[in-house]
């Protein structure tokens, strides 16, 4: 299998579970934050929508420098505009995962601010982060729900919320 097959074909997979987190986020909670050092989950739900944008950004860019683009967080309001923003993003992030892309994915990728060099990787390289970020973040907006006593999905089983999960519990005897 390619590379851009797998990838394509794991930002498929993890899409799914991402988008039954991101149904999840409540509208009127928009502002909450777990810890005063934790972002509130509106900022947290946008940083996992927006992720799969960062597919296309390596594969057509040499690189990023926040000093002459600083990142600019999109404002959702609403879960809609959430669920809108991740299909946006999930379709700008499968555009570039094409098979005339695969050379281009040994080629080098900078990450920067001026001057400074924060990571030297290669375009295979941030897709890869790219897509480690999205369970990252989607393992923490599981806590914040769970805080929130919101029922989680399973992520790659059920979870302990699913009715699954609780017969398998009764009938070992937990």
């Amino acid at each position: 299998m390619s590379l851009i097959n797998f990838y394509l074909k794991q930002l498929n997979e993890e899409s799914v579970t991402t988008r039954r987190m991101l149904e999840r986020v409540p509208t009127e909670k928009l502002d909450w934050t777990p810890h005063v050092k934790s972002m509130d989950i509106r900022r947290l739900a946008t940083h996992i929508a927006e992720l799969p944008t960062w597919i296309t950004m390596a594969i057509t860019t040499d690189g990023l420098d926040f000093e002459s683009n600083p990142y600019e967080a999109k404002f959702i309001d609403s879960n809609e505009e959430l669920m809108a923003l991740f299909e946006e993003s999930l379709a700008d992030g499968r555009s570039q995962l094409l098979a005339e892309n695969e050379e281009r994915l040994n080629y080098p990728w900078i990450l920067r601010s001026g001057d400074t060099i924060l990571s030297e990787s290669t375009k295979s390289g941030i897709i890869r982060m790219a897509l480690s970020q999205i369970i990252h973040h989607r393992a923490q907006l599981g806590v914040y729900l769970r805080l929130l006593d919101i029922p989680i999905p399973g992520s790659y089983g059920p979870s302990a919320d699913e009715a699954t999960f609780k017969q398998d519990e009764e009938a070992v005897g937990v």
